[in-house]
């Protein structure tokens, strides 16, 4: 993975959590992150996505605290708009920790190392891997077309660790959670932990997928 670890661009977000391989369309309209978006297609397209830690509201303009655990990503594709604002889709590549920062310019720019993961071999997730295939097998939820996208990947020769990544991007809602399994060093105790929240989830999911199969029957 060849970049500049010594100047990644940083963008922090209030909302935004980003995980290895997911792909997260960003629309930049300020003007410190037009200069970023710019600078960054100038050379090697690397942004790390950083999640503003709470009380960010008071000095938002400023330089407010972030998470020290984030994601580096790459642009895959952009376009400018004619009023000078960006869209573009920014791939996850990999977590990093933010060990310094330039401030010189109109953007933040940080230091990166990048995280060290524990090793951890896929017959060690055998199991982990068949609760994730049962949990996507059974339910309302089943038939849902992400539902059968992950059912695929499952059976085929991802990862569960980078799986288990995409499943955290699409489908957990409170970023101080993804955060966490962000932050989370060893795959596969980042495995058992999102297994436990999505089961706590399941209820919520399916209790939505009936209000929405209710509606859909009432204006019919």
């Amino acid at each position: 993975m060849q970049f500049d670890r010594s100047a990644v661009p940083l963008f922090p977000l209030p909302n935004v959590v980003l995980f290895p391989r997911a792909v997260l369309p960003l629309h930049i309209f300020e003007e410190r992150y037009r200069a970023m978006t710019a600078d960054a297609l100038r050379g090697d397209g690397v942004i790390a996505m950083a999640l503003l830690r709470p009380g960010w509201e008071k000095c938002y303009y400023a330089a407010p605290a972030i998470e020290p655990v984030v994601c580096v990503g790459r642009i895959l594709t952009h376009e400018k708009l004619p009023d000078g604002k960006y869209n573009f889709l920014l791939q996850g590549l990999a977590r990093g920790t933010v060990v310094g920062e330039d401030r010189t310019r109109p953007y933040r720019v940080g230091r990166i190392q990048l995280n060290a993961e524990a090793d951890v071999m896929e017959i060690d997730l055998e199991n982990e891997r068949h609760r994730l295939t049962c949990m996507f097998s059974e339910g309302i939820c089943s038939n849902l077309p992400v539902v059968k996208q992950f059912r695929q990947m499952l059976t085929s020769t991802m990862p569960t660790s980078e799986i288990a990544d995409l499943l955290a991007f699409n489908f957990i809602d409170d970023v101080r959670v993804k955060q966490s399994l962000l932050s989370e060093s060893d795959p596969r105790r980042r495995v058992e932990r999102l297994i436990a929240i999505l089961d706590e989830l399941r209820p919520i999911l399916e209790s939505a997928v009936r209000r929405k199969m209710r509606s859909a029957d009432s204006m019919n």
